[in-house]
């Protein structure tokens, strides 16, 4: 008898919390806690100023330094959006703006530099999952797959990019950039 009276109560109590996340639709705020929407200000701005759909970058951050403005890779990327040097200055000559050392720690120059970064490799490529692994590996990387056979040009058998790690990124950024849209939108 005291069983069957725990088991009552533990399906009561499962169907209150299934009742409790349908009425506050606690999955969506559960997932916007997850996957936020920070740095909008500066996301916007250059999204719009570089004609990028703004949760690719919204997912390129989450996955580069999860709104971290401090982040470092140990390869030596910065800020949220994770650039090397190398690139940020090639990116900042394009844009004619001076750099300095905490540079890519500010959100908004990091933004602007990636975002435009991300841009003109979409540019390049015209085609979001070659863009997407040329952030990771960088487009010499990616020329060479293509120019070997290993990815197609149009970018149909992504799933062959011989880094494990890119392969996996681009994964990530494509289940990220489908969340954000399927919240925010």
């Amino acid at each position: 008898m005291k069983i069957i009276k725990k088991l009552i109560i533990l399906l009561l109590i499962i169907v209150l919390i299934i009742s409790l996340i349908r009425v506050f639709n606690l999955k969506d705020i559960i997932l916007k806690n997850i996957y936020p929407i920070a740095q909008e200000e500066y996301v916007e701005k250059y999204a719009k100023e570089f004609n990028i759909d703004k949760y690719y970058i919204y997912a390129i951050i989450k996955a580069e330094s999860d709104y971290n403005v401090e982040a470092t890779s140990n390869k030596g990327a910065r800020g949220l959006m994770q650039l090397m040097d190398e690139t940020a200055v090639d990116v900042a000559e394009k844009l004619q703006i001076e750099l300095n050392e905490y540079s890519l720690y500010n959100p908004e120059q990091n933004i602007m530099l990636g975002t435009k970064y991300f841009a003109d490799l979409l540019q390049r490529y015209n085609n979001e999952l070659l863009a997407i692994a040329a952030y990771n590996a960088g487009p010499g990387n990616v020329n060479r797959w293509i120019n070997d056979g290993n990815i197609n040009i149009d970018g149909t058998n992504i799933e062959n990019i011989p880094y494990k790690e890119t392969n996996m990124y681009v994964r990530k950024i494509i289940n990220n950039y489908k969340i954000y849209t399927n919240l925010y939108n």
